[in-house]
């Protein structure tokens, strides 16, 4: 036997695997799923689903309504949006998008396949305060939801030089897992420049594959929380009524709640706030501060997806647990300061839809532990949510600034009056004309 034949037996079939797995990839296959696989997928709150397109796009194509947050959604006891919307047959079903260190910088790029989808359509956004620290987005956590595909989707939508576009480019190229074909797109748009044909090209062929295999695998692994959803909704009353849902949060919640002076639930008081832990965490968070930081202009990047989509929203702004800032000293006249800094964000952008529950971190049962929403504070979620989806739904058109991107906005330290707004001045004026 010859040297080249001796090859080929070793190499060939490797080769061919390789070159029919090329085939299958690069050719425009199509899929749909079955509604059972968009139930479990939209509250399974995988990266895979996060990451990718088809799912999603199908779902919303379905009538599903995505709920961005984080890691609060992972919490599903009985007053849980997701439980409520199965157990009284809403008109909805809440697609649940994100986790633990979901930020807006992620979210912006996960939304990059669903912009058709959601047009003139509705969404709940849940923002979380700690999103808010100086830097924002966390790199470690944004590895975990960096999707090669969305980006691929936004380097090959940006048809114009904005600032929302260099701004966005310039935060991406600050993750380390952006890298490649990728990375040198993202300099390009960064710095104002228009994409080569050849760079076009390389991304339009590394985006077929990477939509292939969307297509393949975005129903592997699924989280199944299926039956927890159907365990949890025979804990609540079969009519549905406010008392009713708020009965069932004091009694799951002092259930859970009673091995601590928090209010926290006992399992995460366990495994996270041992005695060591504890001690060490008296007054830690004196010198928290979530009015710098550079979330607010990630955060406008995602106002500016939802204004150029005419989606409608629904912001929901949560409470700290009270009895925790006081033990760390987290300052709550700061957290307030923050959230009006949101408001008058999204008031002055058009965005007219917030349910501000910043204020109700000291009501009972309303927090699960130290930060997340809890029993009675999902009854206040629901409504806001059902009246939000029952209205009609009229296009809004969003008033988008540039100034939400500026150093100064991330920085401005002072609280600005929430009841009597006042407009932007001229040097704020710089809006998105070029958008």
């Amino acid at each position: 036997m010859n040297n080249k034949r001796r090859l080929w037996q070793i190499f060939g079939p490797v080769l061919c695997a390789i070159i029919l797995l090329l085939v299958i990839l690069l050719l425009p296959w199509e899929r749909t799923f079955s509604k059972g696989s968009i139930y479990q997928a939209a509250n399974s709150q995988t990266t895979t689903i996060f990451k990718g397109s088809r799912m999603k796009q199908n779902a919303f194509d379905e009538g599903y309504v995505p709920f961005y947050g984080s890691s609060e959604l992972s919490r599903m006891d009985p007053l849980h949006p997701s439980v409520l919307a199965e157990k009284y047959h809403r008109n909805y079903r809440p697609f649940l998008l994100g986790g633990p260190g979901s930020q807006s910088l992620a979210q912006f790029l996960g939304m990059q396949g669903t912009a058709e989808q959601l047009k003139n359509k509705k969404a709940v956004v849940i923002i979380s305060p700690q999103w808010f620290t100086k830097k924002g987005q966390d790199p470690n956590a944004f590895t975990l939801y960096y999707s090669p595909l969305q980006a691929c989707n936004f380097l090959l939508g940006v048809k114009k030089n904005t600032v929302a576009n260099r701004y966005a480019a310039k935060r991406f190229l600050q993750m380390p897992e952006v890298k490649g074909e990728i990375k040198s797109g993202m300099r390009k748009v960064a710095q104002g420049q228009q994409l080569s044909g050849t760079q076009r090209f390389i991304l339009e062929n590394q985006r077929r594959m990477l939509n292939t295999e969307d297509k393949f695998f975005s129903t592997f692994q699924l989280r199944d929380r299926i039956q927890k959803i159907n365990e949890r909704a025979k804990l609540l009353p079969d009519q549905y009524s406010v008392a009713g849902l708020e009965r069932v949060a004091d009694e799951q919640a002092a259930a859970h709640t009673n091995s601590n002076p928090f209010g926290i639930n006992n399992s995460f008081f366990r495994a996270r706030l041992d005695k060591k832990n504890l001690r060490k965490l008296k007054n830690s968070q004196r010198k928290f501060d979530y009015t710098k930081s550079a979330e607010y202009s990630d955060f406008e990047l995602m106002l500016q997806q939802f204004a150029k989509q005419h989606t409608n929203v629904l912001f929901i702004i949560p409470p700290i647990n009270h009895k925790w800032s006081s033990y760390t000293g987290l300052s709550q006249k700061m957290y307030q300061k923050s959230v009006s800094k949101i408001e008058y964000q999204l008031a002055s952008q058009g965005f007219a839809n917030v349910e501000d529950l910043s204020k109700r971190g000291g009501q009972k049962y309303f927090m699960e532990d130290t930060i997340h929403l809890g029993w009675r504070g999902w009854v206040a979620v629901d409504q806001a949510v059902q009246p939000f989806m029952a209205k009609a739904n009229l296009p809004y058109n969003y008033n988008i600034h540039n100034y939400f991107y500026t150093k100064k906005w991330q920085n401005k330290p002072y609280a600005i009056s929430v009841t009597n707004r006042t407009p932007l001045d001229t040097s704020q004026k710089e809006s998105l004309k070029d958008n």
